[in-house]
């Protein structure tokens, strides 16, 4: 038997915004399926408890904090993490957030901290480690795109026009990388309760019309995410770049659900 197409044994990924919600749960998922695994964001604490929980799976981590607005401390993290293991295989960009308002009247720094979390962290984090990957000869970048990527969603201009971008990005870099042996795709994550969604969607108008518009009738879990970054992370993904997988329950192929 030769080797499991999705087992990451001996793979060694980097998860940022990688200590809550769907990037946690990503982080936890690439564990499970044998890499070692670097949880990272801004809060020393946070990137402690997950590196503990890595641990307690039975793989190695390391206890380093990051902020995609700041690229010396993702040079700083990037360096650290060559310096344990001597190698990058697997990117996760998970570090994002979000603003509700009216797109009249978002101001102009909130519009401004979203688009440069969100696409510019994205893209410092890529170029970055993209460019130890692609020395390497071998690599695996899963951007987080969404749902917004695609469609409009009220009073999140900003978010929606950072996802777009994202996606945009990942596409782009693909075909730039895509003869280095350095794979760069987007998971486009349907509606899941996280800290950064919950408040927006669970007892809301708003929450009703999402689970409405979804054909499974119900919000994603943060685990069923990791199954395509565990799918894009490895070999069993080997031709596949470029590309944006929707994980939404069928969200974006709904027309008419009854």
């Amino acid at each position: 038997m030769g080797r499991n197409l999705f087992d990451l044994a001996g793979r060694v990924a980097v998860v940022t915004g990688g200590t809550t919600g769907l990037g946690h749960a990503i982080a936890l998922g690439l564990t499970e399926a044998g890499a070692d695994v670097v949880a990272t964001s801004r809060r020393a604490e946070q990137v402690e408890k997950a590196a503990a929980e890595i641990e307690a799976l039975g793989h190695r981590s390391l206890r380093v904090t990051s902020d995609v607005l700041n690229r010396a401390s993702l040079q700083a993290m990037h360096l650290a993490v060559m310096k344990e293991f001597g190698k990058v295989d697997i990117l996760v960009n998970a570090a994002g957030i979000t603003h509700k308002a009216p797109t009249l009247e978002v101001d102009e720094a909130d519009w401004s901290r979203v688009i440069e979390t969100n696409l510019t962290g994205t893209w410092r984090a890529c170029q970055i480690f993209g460019r130890t990957m692609a020395g390497a000869g071998y690599g695996r970048i899963v951007n987080i795109a969404s749902l917004t990527s695609f469609v409009g969603f009220y009073q999140v201009a900003a978010y929606s026009a950072s996802k777009a971008a994202v996606a945009s990005l990942t596409k782009v870099l693909a075909i730039e990388l895509a003869k280095t042996g350095v794979n760069v795709n987007a998971i486009a994550p349907g509606v899941f309760p996280t800290p950064l969604s919950s408040t927006l969607i669970q007892g809301t108008p708003r929450g009703e019309e999402l689970i409405l518009r979804t054909p499974m009738g119900r919000f994603g879990e943060p685990r069923e995410v990791a199954g395509a970054a565990i799918f894009l992370a490895s070999e069993a993904a080997s031709f596949v770049t470029g590309e944006v997988i929707a994980v939404d329950g069928g969200f974006l192929a709904s027309g008419v659900n009854q």
